[in-house]
């Protein structure tokens, strides 16, 4: 089976959810973007539900379209990288045009992986994060941004997934970490990326005007969430607690002086052990990213002010707010 079939086969499983989205948008009422100074978020079913246009200032990401391109952005990321390292290859150029600057891909290549629950998983979330890029582009239509410069390269000292490594302790000086080399690498590259996401759609919630567009960034939140918990179960389960605890702390390192990272080291001894699968604060719930502080760990710069670098070489498109702290 060629490769072109094996993702058509992962993402046929998906279509009739993909359509479902759709139509979400469709019988809410229906929604109108344009651009008047940046995007502008149009009608949906009601007036309650309808977010006012607007010329947000200059450094400030607060209207809805904003947020999603947002959130687009960080799911080409997502996509491209779970699609070479499951199928191969990554998206296709129809999914990657938009307003701004289309940028070229610095891609991966398929793991040759030896547990085949591992290859499985891999298939699901690649087939799950390609479908968010549809998704958000249709809903998002005219407005939707493309894809910017994008490092998910694996054999390169200086790329963005060797620096994340070298960050957190993984690899020394002048050495590569190539997340595509087996079934472990691949896990802790994933790691990087899952919870961020995860904090990043739950810290965008509160600032959607949009009851429609709220509802869809839940699902996008959910699935997330879902991703992060197998990761985490799975890096568990190989006992990768040491790695996975330094590229948390990689991360904390980055977004700011708050704690808002934790590895998967489990707590307590004999019956009283507990795992850590789901990081939370002490009232059970998940953590809270703002843009600059998503921005800081994909960007891998803790200085304030970049608008470029790691996995953004060339830095988002977008307003003046996708910008680090």
């Amino acid at each position: 089976m060629s490769k072109t079939d094996l993702i058509m086969d992962a993402l046929d499983q998906r279509v009739a959810r993909r359509e479902e989205r759709r139509n979400f948008f469709k019988l809410s009422g229906g929604f109108a973007v344009g651009a008047v100074g940046g995007a502008v978020l149009g009608a949906c079913s009601s007036s309650s539900d309808t977010a006012v246009a607007q010329n947000p200032p200059v450094g400030a990401v607060n209207n809805d379209v904003e947020i999603l391109n947002f959130a687009l952005q960080l799911e080409y990321l997502e996509a491209q990288f779970y699609s070479y390292a499951a199928f191969g290859t990554g998206l296709p150029q129809s999914s990657l045009s938009g307003t701004g600057t289309q940028g070229a891909v610095i891609g991966g290549r398929q793991v040759a992986f030896s547990d085949p629950l591992v290859r499985r998983y891999a298939n699901e979330i690649a087939a799950d994060e390609v479908a968010h890029v549809n998704f958000l582009r249709t809903a998002l239509g005219g407005s939707a941004v493309a894809q910017p410069a994008i490092d998910v390269g694996g054999t390169d000292p200086n790329g963005a997934f060797s620096s994340a490594a070298r960050a957190a302790g993984l690899v020394g000086p002048g050495q590569a970490f190539d997340p595509y080399l087996n079934d472990n690498n691949f896990l802790l590259a994933a790691f990087i990326f899952e919870d961020v996401g995860v904090t990043a759609y739950k810290g965008a919630a509160p600032l959607l005007t949009s009851k429609t567009f709220l509802e869809a960034s839940a699902g996008l939140l959910a699935v997330e969430a879902y991703h992060a918990g197998l990761i985490r179960t799975v890096l568990t389960a190989k006992g990768l607690e040491t790695p996975t605890q330094a590229i948390s702390n990689a991360r904390d390192s980055l977004d700011g002086a708050s704690d808002l990272d934790q590895g998967i080291t489990a707590t307590g001894t004999g019956n009283a052990a507990a795992s850590n699968i789901v990081p939370t604060d002490a009232n059970g719930l998940a953590y809270s990213r703002t843009v600059p502080q998503v921005l800081n760990i994909v960007y891998l710069k803790s200085a304030a002010g970049s608008t470029s670098g790691g996995f953004f070489p060339a830095g988002l498109n977008g307003p003046a707010g996708f910008r680090t702290t």
